[in-house]
């Protein structure tokens, strides 16, 4: 049986980099055409320089937005506009190579989700290695599995999976964030594959400062999402240890127990119900999903 593919390509202004990607996948898809049949979504989020014209005319389906609404949203519209089995989304800067995509294929016959990971060498500069690097141990400890990209935008996912999560992914940047933390919580198989990124073509959409603070904010929001006690109970934690020192001090030093411990011991049980209460909320949630993807 042919099994088809759908490769999605969020793009904004990428009109130096997408036809010469368009037809590098081509190439790759006449390589594997004895057992998959592909297509190209390209989904223009409100370019300005003819990137879906460009798109058009190399071969591939082009998704128009009416303006910029977010490179999530983007994948969003490829999502909901793909055919294929198996939903393959890579960036419209030139940065992933589609030679690599076989490998991310085939690793895909015994996962749910296949990630490519990139190496230190394939990524933009050293705030964006050591800003990827605080993302990825923060996640592995939210999910309690190695992550070692969460931030790649080259993966190959299943069809059905993506569509139980699609409602829950953001407009935003953080989309690989999401889905990836989605397949982790509901004990779906996940793996890496190490990928050559090359150098973008074109100047990135990503500020460093901007972004990135605002990028943190929505793991932290994810994480409460999905794993709510491994956020709530170190803050618990911290003010019982915080309640329990200021207590020791001023016992030592006055004989008494002071007011601002009492206050720290009940926000430490304030903290622990509610990481108690938010996991039992989140996994509900994922329960109504299981039942959605079953249906």
């Amino acid at each position: 049986m042919v099994r088809k593919v759908s490769v999605i390509v969020p793009a904004l202004n990428e009109a130096a980099s997408i036809d010469g990607l368009i037809r590098e996948i081509w190439a790759v898809a006449e390589t594997r055409a004895e057992h998959e049949q592909f297509e190209i979504i390209v989904v223009d989020d409100g370019s300005t320089d003819g990137t879906g014209d460009i798109a058009a005319q190399a071969g591939a389906r082009v998704v128009r937005h009416p303006y910029n609404i977010g490179n999530g949203a983007a994948v969003k519209a490829g999502m909901r506009a793909a055919t294929g089995d198996v939903f393959l989304m890579m960036d419209a800067d030139g940065q992933h190579r589609p030679e690599e995509i076989p490998m991310l294929l085939d690793a895909l016959e015994d996962h749910a989700m296949v990630v490519g990971a990139r190496q230190k060498s394939g990524q933009a500069n050293f705030h964006r290695r050591l800003a990827n690097g605080v993302y990825n141990r923060f996640a592995t400890y939210v999910t309690g599995k190695k992550i070692e990209d969460l931030t790649s935008g080259f993966r190959a996912i299943r069809a059905g999976v993506a569509q139980r999560f699609v409602y829950l992914l953001p407009n935003t940047f953080s989309y690989p964030t999401t889905i990836t933390l989605s397949c982790f919580k509901t004990g779906l198989p996940v793996c890496y594959r190490p990928i050559a990124a090359r150098k973008r073509i074109g100047k990135s959409k990503i500020r460093i400062f901007r972004d990135g603070a605002r990028f943190f904010l929505i793991i932290l929001k994810i994480a409460t999402i999905f794993s709510p006690f491994r956020v709530f109970f170190p803050l618990s934690a911290l003010s019982f240890l915080t309640g329990a020192g200021w207590y020791a001090y001023t016992f030592a030093t006055a004989g008494r127990f002071t007011n601002m411990s009492m206050l720290m011991f009940v926000q430490a049980v304030m903290l622990f119900c509610l990481a108690l209460i938010s996991e039992q909320v989140a996994q509900l949630r994922f329960d109504r999903s299981e039942r959605r993807g079953a249906s």
